[in-house]
């Protein structure tokens, strides 16, 4: 950041709440004191965050087919902003939302590649309601870290109930998780559980609700529904079955997540927590699968997700908050983006903002009140790029409430075309100079970073052992999923680490993760062998090449490491000569 980093924002806040004996702030732990008279008046908040689901997603906007009655019941109950931007895709909108920064300032610009890592400077919006004597807790999709210091336990989340990865059976996450009966992370450690994902999310964080009710608490529960594979109970699906749509099981895991929205409603109310309670309801970018080819609804937008058009980023928005008079189903036409609810959230529950932290976005509570009398001009940018080092102008809009500049060359009067067809640069090239000089100013603002990586740390008593997936690699093409790993993927990459202390180091590199516990050229249902003969490591000054015996489970090397910043990186080769890396990697400090 460049200015007061989270270490000193922690540090900060728990000196002054020491000194007024009212709070104990330490990483991943939520405000455990007294609670002042003003603070019990704090709003009690409750985020929710689908995944993949499109703004025509929803039957109050338009989607003739979806049932969402309890989303479209909230929907007339809120202010909604109508003209609400994200991301393209998954992690760099959730670090954008966490933070209050351009998702590329956080260093998080994929979803993969050791990109997907929220930078460990960065001051969270769990931190800050932590500091503020908030009980915190995550259910769901993190995607911004598996490791020390990503983790949402290590970021300010005091009670954490997570899949690993980008979704639930991707390549971190537990072996063989599948939507149902799978086992999650309860604050790191692995947890069995029966039913579906999206009614666990659910039914954990009403426990939390429930047990916090009596203190200011935020809640984010984030849904890896609908994001693939799209797996749902048939009685969700089959409504939309033989009707003209992409996806039937889609729906249906929307309308499943659409009735825990009603169950959530009705336990806030319950609980006597509705009138107190900032209830929240958004998406993490454009539709995955409501609209394909035509075929579908998509609110009349160009583009899905991972789309530079509007269809890609342009998401709903509810908030209600009875005891702060927003409600009554009002619009807010005005552009807005993921990068202001921090800001925002920070005005209407009477935080403190971090100090030394200067916000992409700005604070819409004047907005959603109904009280600001002049609103700016102002220019927002997204892009999505998805790859190992950002590019200039690659898949990236400039915004404003009547312009769309997409890519550096397209220009879009979205008031009077929003299905973004008629590009109109050639007759306004004075707007389409302004636009780009917008995207240079902030492209060489953020770029001063993208040569940096987010490191791993290794050998700290946080995580000790700890795992390192594919996932996590930097190289063209990471084994992220459980796929790629069942086929033997021949690919490689190293992982950027950062070493905690001098000492000797126990690094064993596996094909299967630690839960499987099959042999390195084992085969496994649905899976492929690999002839892997020979297991190479290079991390710091260490290169080490050892035999892989027969029925080998693991091939272990102890190491002597310095403390610092440093790459890993691992080979099984065959005896043709033919290599990929292994998948995962268990570093102990001994």
């Amino acid at each position: 950041m460049g200015k007061q980093t989270r270490r000193e924002f922690l540090k900060t806040v728990g000196s002054a709440a020491a000194s007024a004996g009212t709070l104990s702030i330490l990483p991943g732990c939520s405000g455990m004191g007294q609670m002042t008279g003003t603070q019990r008046k704090r709003p009690n908040l409750v985020l929710v965050i689908t995944d993949d689901q499109g703004y025509g997603d929803l039957g109050c906007h338009g989607n003739p087919v979806i049932r969402t009655p309890n989303l479209d019941r909230l929907h007339r109950q809120s202010i909604r902003l109508t003209d609400f931007h994200v991301d393209p895709t998954c992690s760099p909108t959730r670090s954008a939302l966490m933070t209050g920064h351009y998702s590329t300032r956080t260093g998080v610009w994929h979803t993969i590649m050791g990109r997907s890592l929220l930078g460990k400077d960065e001051v969270t919006m769990a931190d800050v309601f932590s500091a503020g004597g908030y009980r915190t807790g995550i259910f769901g999709k993190w995607h911004l870290g598996d490791n020390y210091p990503f983790r949402p336990q290590d970021r300010g989340f005091g009670e954490v109930l997570v899949h690993r990865a980008g979704g639930v059976g991707q390549g971190a996450d537990d072996w063989g998780n599948d939507y149902f009966d799978d086992t999650y992370f309860r604050n790191g450690k692995p947890e069995k559980f029966e039913g579906y994902c999206t009614d666990i999310w659910f039914n954990e964080a009403l426990k939390f609700i429930e047990a916090n009710k009596d203190r200011p608490f935020f809640c984010y529960l984030t849904t890896n529904a609908p994001h693939g594979p799209y797996n749902v109970a048939e009685k969700y699906a089959e409504p939309y079955r033989n009707k003209d749509i992409p996806n039937p099981n889609f729906y249906g895991m929307i309308t499943n997540i659409d009735e825990n929205m009603g169950r959530l409603s009705k336990k806030l109310k319950a609980l006597g927590l509705e009138e107190d309670t900032i209830l929240i309801f958004m998406t993490d970018n454009g539709t995955a699968a409501g609209f394909r080819r035509g075929k579908g609804f998509n609110a009349g937008m160009r583009g899905t997700k991972g789309s530079e058009y509007d269809g890609g980023h342009r998401v709903p928005c509810f908030i209600r908050w009875p005891g702060g008079g927003l409600t009554g189903g009002r619009d807010v036409e005005h552009i807005t983006a993921h990068i202001d609810v921090l800001p925002t959230l920070i005005e209407l529950c009477g935080l403190k903002k971090p100090r030394g932290v200067k916000f992409d976005g700005a604070s819409l509570a004047g907005l959603l009140k109904g009280k600001a009398k002049r609103w700016p001009d102002r220019t927002l940018l997204v892009h999505s790029q998805r790859i190992e080092h950002p590019e200039k102008w690659r898949k990236s809009a400039v915004m404003t409430e009547r312009w769309r500049l997409v890519n550096g060359k397209e220009l879009y009067d979205i008031k009077a075309d929003p299905g973004q067809k008629n590009n109109v640069a050639d007759k306004n090239p004075k707007v389409v100079e302004k636009l780009r000089k917008s995207y240079d100013k902030w492209w060489a603002d953020l770029s001063q970073r993208f040569d940096e990586y987010c490191e791993t740390i290794i050998g700290s008593d946080e995580e000790n052992p700890c795992q390192l997936m594919s996932h996590d690699w930097h190289g063209p093409n990471p084994a992220w999923s459980q796929w790629a790993v069942l086929n033997g993927s021949k690919a490689n990459g190293f992982w950027a680490v950062d070493v905690a202390r001098d000492g000797k180091y126990e690094i064993a590199l596996r094909r299967w993760p630690i839960e499987v516990d099959k042999p390195i050229t084992a085969i496994i249902p649905r899976g492929k062998a690999i002839g892997a003969t020979k297991a190479r490591l290079k991390i710091a000054d260490v290169d080490a090449t050892k035999p892989i015996p027969a029925d080998a489970h693991a091939v272990t090397f102890q190491v002597q490491l310095k403390a610092g910043k440093t790459r890993l990186q691992t080979w099984f080769t065959d005896e043709k000569g033919e290599s990929r890396g292994a998948y995962y990697v268990y570093v102990k400090r001994l």
